[in-house]
């Protein structure tokens, strides 16, 4: 594949799908969809839980509604990023124009490493609340085990695609550093000189040009007729 701008080739190629499905970046992304889905729909299909003694619902995780609606968020938000950046990783060859290249390199480099700290955050609550959980009556204690998982396991797929992002970040400023030219940019051509036209053709002595608007009776003027 020949190389571009961002770690991309270059604009116009066709789009390869099966080529796009095995890159380390592409299947890292949909781990971290996966990883997303497990999480939220888990609290949100298994998380609240009805204990005998309260007639509300109340989270797995020691009660702490707080920690449910914190997983459930991140998880979301991880799951339609990953859509959109799924979609934008399918289109970033066909992009020309490095600075939109650039801009979706940089919002995926920050967005990842956000993400990453958030899944951080996200486990360390899950855990810490699942440690204080001391009354697993009536609460599937598989479902909470695997949301801790899985939010570990995020931490790990959010923190390669941070690197992965910064990876091709530093591609693309090498690249403009060794004087890559943006395509749309690209003002190098020069224009045709005048030696590409040919010459107009002159009459009568040299350094001489006559008019082309002078007409063909002004050459033999008529002799001088005297008024009657």
């Amino acid at each position: 594949m020949e190389s571009g701008a961002y770690g991309a080739s270059l604009a116009g190629g066709a789009f390869d799908f099966m080529s796009f499905i095995k890159q380390p970046q592409t299947i890292v992304r949909i781990l971290s969809w996966l990883f997303s889905i497990v999480v939220f729909a888990t609290i949100t299909g298994e998380g609240y839980v009805n204990p005998s003694h309260l007639p509300d619902t109340k989270c797995m995780f020691n009660g702490n509604d707080s920690a449910c609606g914190f997983g459930v968020g991140i998880g979301i938000l991880a799951f339609l990023a990953c859509v959109i950046f799924i979609i934008l990783d399918a289109y970033f060859p066909q992009i020309s124009n490095a600075k939109e290249r650039k801009n979706i390199v940089t919002g995926d480099l920050v967005f990842s490493g956000v993400w990453t700290l958030f899944w951080f955050i996200c486990f360390c609550v899950l855990a810490n609340q699942w440690s204080h959980t001391t009354e697993v009556a009536g609460i599937p204690v598989d479902a909470a085990r695997a949301v801790v998982a899985f939010s570990f396991f995020s931490i790990v797929t959010w923190a390669l695609l941070t690197t992965f992002a910064y990876t091709r970040y530093r591609h693309g400023v090498n690249d403009i550093d060794q004087g890559y030219t943006d395509p749309a940019n690209d003002y190098s051509t020069p224009y045709p000189s005048t030696s590409a036209y040919p010459p107009y053709p002159t009459s009568g002595p040299e350094g001489y040009q006559q008019s082309p608007f002078t007409p063909q009776n002004q050459e033999h003027p008529a002799p001088y007729q005297p008024p009657s």
